[in-house]
């Protein structure tokens, strides 16, 4: 949706012209939509949706690949809130009977009307209009936000993951408070809205409520999920049964992110923390929610950031997070690779520390806490220490010697080769993480099953965080660097055995030969038959 009543569709019809049809026969603009992207098959109608997460998806029934009642299945099923317009030019009632189960918007014969297509998509127009009304109507949203703070729930959740909540206190609390929490594992999540990207006519604030409705219906059932606000944002807790459900847990929140932005038009980020078996324990997981939420500035908005992933040597951040000093913000922008900030805050450090002492036993003190919690953040973040401070130079005495100049320039120094490390370790385990995933689909691609989803599976991530990274370290989305492998096999197949396409066509990962066909002439121009034929 490119803003608040101008939605966008995809039209999907493997005969060219009577898409052209449908595109010319309507004023788009003035009906409030963006003028439609179209598909010519069910297959790349998944693709496209995936790109532009459409509001309307018009479809024939008889294509190729792909017909209109699986491609409708699969978008319900990724995109619970889009309509679906199936048009055919069969009447038949099997078709409409399922088309009605689909819950289908309209079900259109061939050939189409234009009044009659008019008014089908000024009927969903309005109908999308009054889903957005219902949740960002002010007076409706007031009033949901003055009725969905239990306060003494919020503040118990609030307190947990403070750690303010004592053990011998936390089963009479939640007694008293009515609260279920029986796990047996638990993870934190924090929803992130920004307020800088938010639509016109309403608050951040109201925005922010829109999105925790909106996650309360898809998640609270779902996860078992317990929501409250805290700190700006909207927090959950989830319960979990296995520890490997938190990439499920990962990969839902990153859909709830793309329905976000659709539904409520909100810029949304996930930060998920680590999954824990005790209550007690829920501080840390909120912590590494926090800081997954953070890394935002790396990974990019309007996704899920889980704290697991993206810090795969299982590092800690706990002790450094515990001090509520101006050394927690140094090292929350050294991980965030921000230089300039990190000069800054170094600067102020030691000139706020320094001045603030007024003996030598304080000075003395300061110098002590400082270089213990450089040493403890560098191994938390498994740093050579011998590779952070000098071997051969007693770093206490020196440091003790050093004037509030000295000492900014040499922890300064100290702090950007942290920095430096962190960001290779971080690019390395990238690396490798996205070798592994080539090698996969070197060994698989012959596989007709073989998705995004199986080498998640067998790397242990989330698919969110393997997207990412995957386009990020290659440059291309999973789908088109498997396409791209295939097309290459299937160009050596051709060249090298005398095989019947559709032999090849298997031998790459095809069941449907003539998809193979189409594909294989997106990709070079030319049918495989015609390429063998030059070559020969």
């Amino acid at each position: 949706m490119t803003d608040m009543n101008n939605y966008s569709v995809i039209l999907v019809d493997d005969e060219e012209d009577v898409i052209q049809a449908i595109l010319h026969k309507m004023n788009w603009e003035e009906m409030g939509y963006a003028l439609p992207r179209y598909a010519h098959n069910g297959l790349e109608a998944l693709d496209l949706a995936e790109e532009h997460t459409p509001d309307v998806v018009m479809t024939d029934i008889k294509m190729p690949y792909m017909d209109g009642l699986e491609l409708s299945r699969k978008l319900k099923e990724q995109y619970p809130n889009i309509r679906i317009i199936i048009f055919s030019g069969f009447d038949e009632f099997e078709y409409a009977k399922e088309a009605i189960r689909l819950e289908a918007e309209e079900y259109i014969l061939k050939p189409i009307d234009a009044g009659e297509l008019k008014d089908v998509f000024g009927r969903i127009h309005a109908a999308l209009d009054k889903e957005l009304d219902e949740k960002q109507n002010v007076e409706k949203l007031t009033t949901y936000y003055m009725e969905s703070l239990p306060l003494l729930q919020e503040d118990f959740y609030a307190s947990l993951v403070e750690g303010r909540i004592s053990e011998n206190r936390l089963d009479k609390e939640m007694q008293d408070y009515r609260i279920n929490l029986h796990g047996p594992l638990y993870c934190v999540a924090i929803l992130h809205t920004s307020t800088t990207d938010v639509p016109k006519g309403i608050s951040p604030l109201l925005l922010s409520v829109s999105v925790r409705k909106l996650a309360e219906e898809r998640m609270e059932k779902r996860w078992d999920s317990r929501f409250f606000s805290y700190m700006g944002s909207t927090a959950l807790i989830a319960q979990m049964m296995l520890e490997d459900d938190v990439t499920r847990f990962t990969d839902d929140c990153d859909k709830f992110c793309r329905l976000a932005r659709s539904v409520c038009n909100a810029n949304v980020t996930v930060g998920i923390g680590q999954v824990c078996s005790q209550l007690k324990d829920l501080q840390v997981s909120y912590a590494g929610a926090r800081d997954a939420v953070s890394y935002r500035a790396l990974y990019g908005t309007t996704k899920a950031i889980n704290i697991t992933e993206i810090t795969p040597q299982g590092s800690s951040d706990t002790a450094e997070d515990s001090q509520e000093d101006e050394l927690h913000e140094i090292f929350r922008k050294i991980k965030m690779d921000e230089q300039g900030a990190l000069r800054v805050a170094v600067s102020a450090y030691v000139s706020t520390r320094t001045n603030a002492q007024s003996t030598i036993q304080g000075h003395r003190l300061f110098i002590m806490e400082m270089v213990s919690e450089l040493y403890r953040f560098a191994r938390n973040n498994h740093l050579d220490p011998d590779a952070v401070f000098d071997r051969n130079e007693d770093v206490y005495h020196m440091t003790q010697q050093m004037e509030p100049a000295e000492l900014t320039v040499w922890l300064t120094d100290l702090c950007i080769n942290m920095q430096g490390m962190i960001r290779s370790k971080r690019q390395d385990t990238s690396k490798s993480f996205v070798t592994r995933a080539v090698d996969y689909v070197h060994d698989h691609y012959a596989e007709q099953n073989l998705s995004i989803d199986l080498v998640c599976s067998s790397l242990g991530v989330s698919a969110a965080y393997f997207s990412t990274v995957f386009k990020k370290e290659t440059g291309k989305t999973f789908i088109n660097f498997l396409t791209d492998y295939r097309m290459e096999k299937a160009l050596q197949l051709l060249i090298e055995k005398d095989e019947k396409t559709y032999v090849i066509a298997q031998q790459v990962g095809y069941e449907d030969p003539n998809y193979f066909s189409y594909v294989f002439k997106k990709q070079f121009g030319m049918s495989p038959s015609k390429y063998k034929t030059g070559k020969n």
